[in-house]
């Protein structure tokens, strides 16, 4: 895990954001593929979406499972950091701008953003900012490296 040329507090930050995503998703991902129903009837807001779908659940289980993975993989992978956060940020992303397109079009009322949050939009967020700083921190090494530094 190198996060090194960072001061304590941004390593830390950047080690937590990354933990929280990783475990997090990875942890959600494997609910939805180990018991979708129970997934199903427990997440709030989850039954307003539509009826059940255990092929659709697992489905969607795989790549919260997926991109959780990417997150984890990226503290231990510098060299491969960049690309899977962003192939998992712009997962995130997609998904966040989709539910906020469902309150615009009137499919949810707004009182479903702070019920999403958590589970939808904050993870979206820590990534485009983990996303930021690994590119920001790849371009740091590179000039040390120019200059003989590192």
């Amino acid at each position: 895990m190198i996060i090194i040329q960072d001061k304590p507090a941004v390593a830390a930050a950047v080690i937590a954001m990354a933990g929280l995503n990783a475990v997090f998703l990875s942890a959600n991902g494997l609910f939805m593929l180990i018991d979708p129903l129970a997934w199903y009837a427990l997440v709030p807001g989850v039954t307003d979406t539509g009826f059940f779908n255990q092929h659709f659940i697992r489905d969607i289980g795989l790549i919260q499972l997926f991109i959780g993975v990417a997150f984890g993989l990226g503290l231990y992978l510098p060299e491969r950091r960049i690309g899977l956060w962003a192939a998992a940020t712009l997962w995130l992303s997609a998904h966040a701008l989709f539910h906020f397109w469902e309150i615009a079009v009137g499919i949810c009322s707004p009182a479903v953003i702070p019920r999403d949050f958590p589970a939808v939009t904050l993870p979206a967020i820590l990534g485009i900012v983990l996303t930021a700083w690994a590119i920001r921190s790849s371009g740091l090494r590179r000039a040390a490296q120019a200059r003989g530094v590192v």
